[in-house]
């Protein structure tokens, strides 16, 4: 699969550092890193999600779909949709004669998967595979009625940037749904959460996957993301209306609903 870079990349300022995971690196690497860590985790990333999340990522999915709303006939982009979950879930509200599904992300591998299970599944067509930068969306301004984006936005080098190309290719009137684990955890389950998500996850992903690093990443992207209070600011400053935050699961993770007027 060929991935689609931007014509003009992104310029970095060479001095530009970014987080990943405990350590900053400079930006203009930071999505090699990612895509690494990806590449190495694809095969077993719906599982882990499975485990990281004790299931609990499947309902805060549903709530996501829920939220979408979607009047057919509607264009759906899932940005970093990775193996196409919400893809999936959502050709199975929808049926393909209702729905125009465009899963974009930037690694090759996760969608070859995805495309496999779609296939595995049923889904032959409804979904448009696009392997492309999130900061960088090679498509049309004002083209989508929805949009969403679930656990990818930490991964993302410029948060900012990528809200800012999703605001343009959503149409006036259109909806973004972002899903995201947040380092806003209810004090009575600090304790556990954070000896689970950094003693055990990455464990698990050593007994999985066979790399611990990996999730050593993702744990620590979680706890160095901004809070959901920030991130509802940042959507509002990006031209967003309507902003609504929902935390999940004690704050686990956090659901923002917000609209292109």
């Amino acid at each position: 699969m060929v991935c689609i870079m931007p014509e003009h990349p992104c310029s970095h300022d060479r001095s530009e550092r970014v987080p990943f995971g405990k350590r900053d690196v400079p930006a203009d690497t930071k999505s090699q890193l990612v895509n690494r860590v990806f590449d190495s985790v694809a095969n077993r990333y719906d599982l882990m999600n499975d485990l990281m999340s004790g299931g609990m990522h499947r309902l805060w999915k549903r709530r996501m779909l829920d939220e979408l709303a979607i009047r057919p006939p509607a264009r759906l982009l899932d940005v970093a949709g990775g193996t196409g979950d919400i893809a999936l879930r959502a050709l199975k509200r929808f049926s393909a004669h209702q729905i125009e599904v465009t899963l974009c992300d930037l690694n090759g591998r996760m969608l070859d998967i995805g495309r496999r299970r779609a296939w595995d599944q049923g889904y032959l067509k409804g979904i448009n595979w696009l392997c492309a930068d999130g900061e960088a969306l090679p498509l049309p301004d004002c083209y989508f009625d929805s949009c969403t984006l679930a656990f990818g936005l930490r991964n993302m080098t410029h948060i900012d940037r990528a809200v800012e190309e999703i605001f343009r290719v959503i149409k006036p009137g259109g909806r973004f749904l972002c899903l995201e684990f947040t380092p806003d955890i209810a004090p009575p389950l600090r304790g556990i959460y954070d000896a689970y998500s950094l003693r055990v996850i990455p464990k698990i992903g050593d007994w999985v996957t066979g790399n611990s690093e990996a999730y050593h990443y993702l744990v620590n992207s979680i706890r160095r993301f901004p809070r959901a209070a920030q991130v509802a600011m940042l959507l509002e400053q990006k031209g967003f209306a309507g902003v609504r935050v929902d935390k999940l699961s004690a704050g686990v993770a956090s659901l923002h609903s917000a609209w292109r007027v």
